[in-house]
This record gives C-alpha cells, sequence and structure tokens, in this order.
C-alpha cells in the first residue's frame, strides 16, 4: 500500500512570502468549514469484482463507528442503487463522473437528472483520472459543473498538478485554468467541494508532507479570495486527496486549509472510519 515518501518543496522563497502574507487574513475572517471526507471507489466493487463483495464494504461501513463528519462513498454507477437501498444514512452516496447533457445519444454516459432521479446528489467532477485517462478538458469540465448546478446537486470538483509541475515550480500555473473553469461554472459555492489532489501522490505510494499539503491549500483559498471574494475563500471546503491515509491523516487535517480528504485506495479499508475520518470531526 501507500507510504511516505517526503520530496523537497520545490516552490520559491516569493511564492513562500507571498503566500505567508496572504494566508493570515484569509484565516482571520474564516467561517466555520465542517470537514467533509470523500470515499472514491473508483473501479472496484469493494475489495472485489462482485455484488458480494461491494455488500461486505457497505456492511463494513455500516458497523463501524459514526463518523462525526461528513461522509460520502463515490461509488461505480452499475451499484449506486444497491449502495443506496443499503448504507447507513450517515453516509452519503455521490457518482464518481456524470455528462453535461440530460440525454440522448452518448453512448456509455448517464446525466444527472438520470442521478438525482435515483437520488443521488452528489458528484465528483475533474479528477485527474479523467482527465489523464480519458482526456477531459477544463471545458468539458465546466459544462459539467454547471449541469450539476442547475440541477442542485453537490459538486465535488477536482483540481492538480504533476511531478514535473511540482518540480518546476508552476503548480498554480497548472491549477489556475483549473479553478477558473470551476468558479466560472459555480452558481452555489454552498454547493461545491474544491479537492486538491497532486497527480504525483495518487496511487504512487508518495504523499505531500502536511506543511507541502496546507501552502497549495492556501494558495487556492487565496486565490478564491483574490478571484471571487474573501467570504466564499472563507467558506468553501478544500479536500486534499494525494494518498491520505490512517496513518498521515491526523497531521493532514490539522492543517488549517484542509478540510477532509478525498481517498482512493484507503476508502476500501476499516481505516477509512478508524482512521481518516475520525480526525476529521472538528470544523474550521
Amino acid at each position: 500500500d501507500c507510504f511516505e515518501d517526503q520530496e523537497p518543496l520545490m516552490a520559491s522563497v516569493l511564492a513562500r512570502r507571498t503566500i505567508a502574507r496572504a494566508a493570515a487574513p484569509a484565516q482571520r475572517s474564516m467561517s466555520t468549514r465542517a470537514p467533509v471526507v470523500g470515499g472514491n471507489w473508483k473501479m472496484n466493487a469493494g475489495n472485489g469484482t462482485t455484488k458480494a463483495t461491494v455488500a461486505e464494504l457497505v456492511n463494513g461501513l455500516n458497523n463501524a463507528p459514526k463518523p462525526k463528519c461528513e461522509v460520502f462513498v463515490g461509488v461505480p454507477y452499475i451499484y449506486l442503487e444497491s449502495v443506496l437501498s443499503t448504507i447507513d444514512p450517515a453516509f452519503k452516496v455521490s457518482a464518481q463522473n456524470m455528462y453535461k447533457e440530460t440525454k440522448g445519444a452518448f453512448t456509455g454516459e448517464i446525466s444527472g437528472e438520470m442521478l438525482m432521479d435515483m437520488g443521488v446528489s452528489s458528484v465528483i467532477i475533474g479528477h485527474s483520472e479523467r482527465r489523464d485517462v480519458f482526456g477531459e478538458t477544463d471545458a468539458l469540465l465546466g459544462e459539467k459543473i454547471a449541469k450539476g448546478m442547475s440541477l442542485g446537486m453537490q459538486v465535488i470538483a477536482c483540481c492538480g498538478e504533476h511531478k514535473e509541475d511540482r518540480e518546476a515550480g508552476t503548480t498554480m500555473n497548472v491549477l489556475v485554468p483549473q479553478l477558473e473553469a470551476i468558479v466560472a461554472n459555480t452558481t452555489d459555492y454552498s454547493k461545491l467541494v474544491i479537492a486538491y489532489e497532486p497527480v504525483w501522490a495518487i496511487g504512487t505510494g508518495k504523499t505531500a508532507s502536511p506543511e507541502m499539503a496546507q501552502e497549495v491549500h492556501a494558495m487556492i483559498r487565496k486565490w478564491l479570495v483574490d478571484n471571487v471574494s474573501p467570504a466564499v475563500a472563507a467558506k468553501t471546503r478544500i479536500q486534499y486527496g494525494g494518498s491520505m491515509k490512517g496513518a498521515n491523516a491526523k497531521d493532514l487535517l490539522a492543517q488549517p486549509d484542509i478540510d477532509g480528504g478525498l481517498i482512493g485506495g484507503a476508502s476500501l479499508k476499516a481505516e477509512f472510519i478508524t482512521g481518516i475520518c475520525a480526525n476529521a470531526a472538528e470544523p474550521k
């Protein structure tokens, strides 16, 4: 499974000073942000490939201590209905993707209207695997976000940079166009969760140190201050999605601008509740 492999932070001294100056006033005006943890099952039926292994995972969640924070699980399409009907109401059920249109000749896609009709009112948009594996662009993802917002869905909008971007000190150069697509299509910020996922840390065994993760979260929040409003920046929840697990969750979640996690592999294990959700109980 994942293990920590600290990388040196490549941001410039000037960037550090800018962040340090910017972060303090944003935090002073901060509103209460309830932590939110998401379990992205990806293309996994629990820990297997059958309905039975989905049921095993759901039973494990149902029998675990009740989480004290908001929790959602991102379930493969074909299991959404069965999970909705069997999981404890303490867990919100989310789709991992959707298309921008209501219906039509779009083979293999599903619409937000279909999800809402099923009772699924939450959706992950723009995960790095959708961008990198399936070639989804900021323009398309923006249209998906707009559709979700128009339906009143909770949208978990993802952004993130690759290893070469971090090493070149250009993280924000990559994140800004992604953030612009997100905010240009968001009409209700109470329905928005931003998930920052450093692509170099997803499923690689590497993870950002708490300080590295906090630095980027602070930059994202400062960008929201400057480009949306201080009030929106103070209220918008920003999850960390780079190989968070039980062993590092406490230190990551203690950072002032990290409001939860978007969890991949660890969401299929007991540590999702006992090691991650248990450390995400305090609002910020």
